[in-house]
């Protein structure tokens, strides 16, 4: 199996950490020196979670060189879905594209959430070799964080990246994967509401994402290092080995810390945080999608991604680009 093409969609709307500092008590020296951001896009009225995947698939379709109706199976990875529950936003997308041959479902991993589609969307390819996948990772997280708090809203972007994938004539898995989760760290990232929270007469939970930081970072450090590790340990490999590793932009102090953690310079870790803010589920898609885009991603370069999210969900994908 091969990734046949990517595309990413970024909302034309940009606020700058200037913007946030006219109402809040904050300024851009300090938001970039606690987490590498100095600007982030956020969707319009118009857009939404499916428009910016259906905007990213088209480019991936393109990309590939693929018709709607050659899809299989669309997957789509967030934690802000068009609809609280039902219909899955995979739906709106597998309409507006016209995938008419297409099943579809969301995948809800959090930040990591792209990776478990990635890695679902492969295994059904295995199974169904004449069929594609789409698998998309979108989120309009500007609509589910309080932008009176300082803590969080200074860190979320919107945004949505795709992958096209399919058979490459070689059934053989080519990835090595990891898929884990530790769920005592439930509480460090949350949003209300939901049938766990059964509201006081007369009271509505507050639906703004909830983040514990410094836990959160904990995790996130020693997590992405140890997936990292494992996942070179089963090839025989080091970590220095890898050409390119995609981390989760959740933080670049985060991404700092992993590269000292792991002896790595950081011209290993593709970085676009800078610009994008975290996207969630879409920030590994579309960071591979501008790589590829930049012409930075040669075939048969040596890969990573890993990421880590609400769940706590974790994951990594090893390969040579393009194949999974």
């Amino acid at each position: 199996m091969k990734i046949l093409g990517t595309g990413s969609y970024l909302p034309p709307k940009v606020v700058t950490n200037d913007d946030l500092a006219r109402s809040l008590d904050t300024s851009d020296e300090w938001i970039h020196s606690h987490t590498g951001i100095h600007s982030r896009h956020i969707a319009e009225a118009d857009d939404c979670t499916s428009t910016m995947a259906v905007k990213a698939a088209k480019k991936a379709l393109e990309a590939a060189g693929a018709m709607p109706d050659e899809i299989g199976l669309i997957i789509v990875a967030t934690s802000t879905p068009d609809y609280n529950t039902f219909p899955a936003t995979a739906c709106l997308v597998q309409d507006a594209l016209g995938c008419k041959n297409a099943g579809a479902c969301d995948l809800q991993a959090a930040c990591a959430g792209f990776i478990y589609a990635l890695d679902q969307g492969r295994c059904w390819v295995a199974a169904h070799p004449d069929r594609k996948v789409l698998v998309i990772g979108a989120e309009t997280l500007s609509r589910i964080v309080d932008w009176t708090d300082r803590a969080t809203c200074i860190l979320f972007g919107d945004g949505a990246g795709a992958v096209v994938v399919g058979a490459d004539g070689d059934q053989t898995p080519h990835a090595t994967v990891k898929l884990g989760a530790d769920g005592s760290g439930y509480e460090f990232i949350s949003r209300a509401g939901g049938a766990r929270v059964i509201p006081a007469p007369g009271q509505v939970p507050v639906p703004f994402l909830i983040l514990q930081g410094r836990p959160v970072f904990n995790f996130a450090v020693k997590t992405m290092d140890a997936v990292v590790r494992g996942l070179c340990d089963e090839l025989g490999l080091v970590p220095s080995e890898l050409d390119r590793i995609f981390a989760h932009q959740a933080n670049g102090r985060i991404l700092e810390a992993v590269g000292r953690r792991m002896g790595l310079p950081m011209d290993k870790f593709f970085m676009n945080i800078e610009t994008t803010g975290n996207t969630s589920a879409a920030s590994i898609p579309v960071a591979l999608d501008e790589a590829v885009r930049r012409g930075e991603l040669k075939e048969g370069a040596r890969i990573c991604l890993v990421g880590f999210g609400a769940g706590l969900t974790y994951g990594g994908i090893l390969t040579e680009w393009p194949r999974v």
